[in-house]
């Protein structure tokens, strides 16, 4: 694995990532920002934030399949939110924890949560973009 996860001494350790990521592969992946579509281009979950974090996160999945690659080579994920608040970190995270489930992994790199005004569709609540080393 190209990826080596780790929360180093003196920095607080959070349950739903890791403060740092360590990459030794060669090959890097820039996956473009994953909103809730499905294959179609139909957006899932409308409304529902849970529904679009697990899409954007198994459309993120999809994309690291095609070019070999798993969440444990995701070196970094900034996520965008629309009208982000603190009370919706439960939804967040209960949509990360079906995709993970789905995907027989726990995605757990280093992570920014952004809140934005709006994405490119109104409709979409959340985009997730990773970065992913591979040997």
């Amino acid at each position: 694995m190209a990826i080596t996860l780790v929360n180093p001494s003196g920095l607080p350790v959070i349950d739903v990532y890791r403060q740092v990521s360590i990459a030794t592969g060669s090959r890097l992946v820039f996956i473009a920002g994953q909103v809730a579509w499905d294959a179609d281009g139909v957006t899932v979950g409308e409304g529902d934030l849970a529904a679009q974090v697990e899409r954007c996160y198994l459309n993120v999945g999809t994309a690291l399949a095609e070019v070999g690659g798993t969440f444990d080579d995701v070196a970094k994920l900034t996520v965008y939110v629309v009208d982000w608040t603190p009370d919706k970190m439960p939804l967040f995270l209960d949509g990360v924890a079906r995709a993970a489930a789905k995907l027989g992994v726990t995605p757990v790199p280093p992570g920014t949560l952004i809140g934005v005004a709006t994405l490119d569709v109104p409709d979409h609540l959340v985009e997730v973009e990773a970065t992913a080393v591979l040997d």
